[in-house]
């Protein structure tokens, strides 16, 4: 974008497409339609837990080795959770989400038709690639749903992988306890597919895309790092702690994690953006995420064991595991009620609060625990208090990732959160196992888990929470976030409103507020910001002042985009969650960091006076510029993307070539060599040798348009210069026409010659005779 043309209008990156002048319209149950999804991938992934003691007679095979039906799953979902977000940002997230169910219902097949172990956790492999089904539901959750209704949504999906455990539980132990085993396999591949029916029914594509190449090499170097990971996390009570093989796992794992993040820092289109990720905001979430992931997943080991010891012991329970699937599903219908109070929280406190109310209560409830193992009524109030503080700490921790990144990044962000929590889910597995392995009692033949390991279990899930709260009072309390993302047009705004003074930080009760810095971090004065929410309606505009402040007013707390723009500058937008306090929100505006280059002529002279382009693909031009006296030129930055670079020059055939701009590293410089325009030149003569004398000779293009005309002289001759073409056929007439096709740079066609200055002469004779 040229710094003299008007500025650019940026698409919001929450807004409709170009083409589309009024927002979608989403069903009703479009909301519940998502949240049915995740509850049928949480259910797959909880549904061989009543198994567990049984698997190895079912499969036949030994305890150690049946457990890989249940690690085969969790290595394939932390891999495929942020994969598969990468993939929605890039070619649809509905679409995705359609590969996520497909791998559910075909992985569910494999499973119920098989009794062999191996085929068993192929089959389980498959089913882990559908968790990356939750994240995708919340990013088109944000790219389609109004702000008022987004929170609520969000927290009913976030909470969608406990609630299907919970729920899930109970029923599986029933099917399991009644029918024949296979049978929970089959009722997994149905609700995969009347998940698929009703996403293709109610679900609309998200017109939110990231056009990019896929980085095969960051999903390869993470997929070894976190089963490299993840595996002695499972394994190592098998395997041994201080094993080789536990041991060299976690070595390999460090290793191939610090190399793939030096990789990804200096991809240009990494699968993760680790600089988005490093962020204060993300950061703390995603640790604080894995915390929760722990202390949930800990209950759901704990209170089962508890429940179905025999009274004998002293203090199990004596319950049955149907009725103990049933004493600790109110945990999954406490985390659906709650969305709607959390989502209340969000918006009036900030995610923050609630992020922070609902480990307290997490821990709270594993502190109570310690005490309240006496009675099944004890353990139901456990289970509903723990879901209380799930539900609210699960729908904290997308709004928190999604208003700290750009739109076209929010399927990745959250796939990597969710795969936080499945890291969390995965060591509380590890720890809680080797505590109730490590803390039993003699009864009879057999070693069970006595009421030590129970507390112990108990507290270490506590302290958990406490460390998840810990990091969580780090994150910021007014949510600082710069602004990373972007997108840009060329066409004037079509309902621009008036711009309005800056109002005084101090007097914006609820909106957006906050600095605009240009290069360097120096404030920049006279900046344009506006704010609109996600159907592209302009809500505010606003100009920084001197000193680079500027602020705007929101109507009502929800989602908006803010978008920065100024002349010579590469516009910004990311999207923003306000509630009734400021929002404060610093925009940083790149520029005079664009494509730089040289012309020079055939020779090697510099060629001032060049004009360079950049053209978008849709045909408008971007950035323009010229060379100075030593051939150089400076575009201003444009956005990523693919471009047609454009150099003409008079006297000079034009130069294009594609120009891909990343906004990483350094800008692309592009150097080129201008040919000199060529010149047709000839002689017609009559019968004899004789020149002919006003014989109209003609010039026509490659298309067949006339490009040139004149007459001969007494000498018969001709000339055309300044041919920048490569095609032309020249007509004599006068007597009987003639023709004779030139091309220019090659070898075929009339005679060629150099002549001054290196100019290109083509030499073309006629002969005319009376017809």
């Amino acid at each position: 974008m040229s710094p003299s043309a008007p500025p650019a209008r940026v698409e919001p990156l929450t807004a409709a497409p170009p083409d589309r002048t009024l927002p979608r319209e989403v069903g009703g149950g479009f909301v519940a339609v998502l949240a049915f999804c995740g509850i049928a991938v949480s259910v797959m992934q909880t549904l061989v837990v009543p198994l567990v003691t049984e698997l190895p007679q079912l499969l036949h095979t030994s305890s150690s080795n049946a457990s890989w039906v249940i690690t085969a799953t969790l290595l394939a979902g932390a891999v495929s959770t942020p994969v598969m977000g990468r993939l929605g940002d890039m070619f649809g997230k509905r679409r995705m989400l359609m590969v996520a169910l497909g791998l559910l219902v075909v992985g569910s097949l494999v499973c119920a038709v098989t009794s062999e172990l191996v085929v068993m956790v192929i089959g389980r492999t498959i089913q882990g690639g559908a968790m990356g089904a939750i994240p995708l539901g919340i990013s088109i959750m944000r790219d389609e749903l109004p702000p008022k209704k987004l929170g609520s949504a969000m927290a009913l999906m976030s909470s969608s992988l406990g609630i299907g455990g919970a729920f899930g539980l109970p029923a599986s132990a029933f099917v399991a306890q009644h029918t024949d085993w296979h049978v929970l396999f089959y009722g997994a591949a149905g609700l995969g597919v009347l998940a698929l029916v009703l996403v293709l029914v109610v679900v609309p594509e998200s017109a939110v895309r990231t056009p990019s190449r896929f980085d095969a090499v960051g999903a390869i170097g993470l997929s070894a790092g976190l089963v490299c990971l993840l595996l002695p996390i499972t394994k190592g009570g098998d395997w041994g702690w201080t094993s080789g093989t536990t041991l060299g796992l976690f070595g390999a794992a460090a290793a191939i994690l610090v190399v793939w993040g030096f990789v990804e820092l200096r991809t240009a289109e990494p699968l993760v953006d680790l600089r988005t990720t490093a962020r204060r905001q993300v950061l703390l979430t995603n640790l604080a995420s894995i915390m929760v992931g722990f202390s949930f997943y800990a209950m759901s080991l704990i209170l089962p064991q508890l429940l179905e010891l025999p009274k004998a012991t002293g203090y199990g329970l004596g319950q049955s595991m149907v009725m103990a699937g049933l004493y600790v599903a109110p945990m999954g219908v406490a985390m659906m009620l709650v969305s709607p109070l959390s989502a209340r929280i969000n918006a009036t406190r900030g995610p923050k609060v609630s992020l922070v109310l609902g480990l307290i209560v997490i821990g709270a409830t594993y502190g109570g625990g310690i005490v309240m193992m006496d009675h099944v009524w004890q353990v139901v109030v456990l289970s509903t208090a723990l879901g209380v503080g799930v539900g609210i700490a699960y729908s904290a921790m997308p709004t928190l990732i999604i208003s700290a990144v750009p739109a076209a990044e929010t399927g990745a962000a959250n796939g990597l959160n969710t795969l936080m929590r499945s890291i969390g889910m995965s060591t509380s597995s590890a720890v809680v196992g080797v505590i109730l392995a490590h803390q039993t009692t003699a009864f009879g033949p057999l070693q069970l888990p006595n009421t030590d390991g129970f507390k112990i279990s108990f507290a270490v899930a506590c302290g958990a929470a406490a460390v998840g709260l810990l990091i969580t009072l780090f994150l910021p309390n007014r949510r600082r976030t710069p602004l990373i993302a972007q997108a840009s047009g060329n066409q004037e705004p079509q309902h621009a409103e008036p711009v309005v003074a800056a109002v005084p930080a101090a007097e914006v009760a609820s909106g957006v507020q906050g600095l605009v810095l240009g290069h360097g971090d120096a404030p920049l004065a006279g900046a344009a910001v506006t704010l609109i929410d996600n159907t592209g309606r302009q809500l505010g505009r606003t100009i920084s002042g001197p000193d680079g402040r500027y602020a705007l007013a929101a109507p009502d707390p929800g989602s908006f985009v803010l978008i920065g723009s100024a002349p010579g500058h590469q516009p910004q937008a990311a999207t923003l969650l306000v509630s009734d306090a400021p929002v404060t929100c610093d925009v940083r505006l790149a520029g005079g960091g664009g494509p730089t280059g040289a012309v020079r002529t055939l020779g090697g002279e510099p060629l001032a006076g060049a004009a360079v382009a950049a053209t978008g693909p849709d045909g408008a031009v971007a950035a323009t510029a010229v060379t100075d006296e030593k051939g150089e030129f400076a575009l201003p930055e444009l956005a990523p993307g693919s471009y047609t670079l454009t150099i003409s020059a008079e006297g000079h055939r034009p130069h294009a070539e594609r120009l891909d701009v990343t906004g990483h590293g350094q800008p692309p410089r592009i150097d080129a060599e201008l040919r000199p325009a060529a010149k047709v030149r000839g002689t017609v003569r009559a019968r004899g040798g004789r020149p002919v004398e006003d014989a109209r000779v003609t010039l026509l293009d490659s298309a067949g348009d006339v490009v040139g005309q004149c007459l001969t002289g007494a000498d018969g001759a001709f000339s055309f210069a300044g041919l920048t073409g490569e095609h032309y056929t020249v007509v004599a007439g006068g007597y009987a026409p003639a023709t004779a096709p030139v091309t220019l740079g090659g070898s075929r066609g009339a005679r060629g010659a150099q002549g001054a200055q290196g100019v290109e002469a083509r030499e073309v004779d006629f002969l005319l005779g009376h017809g």
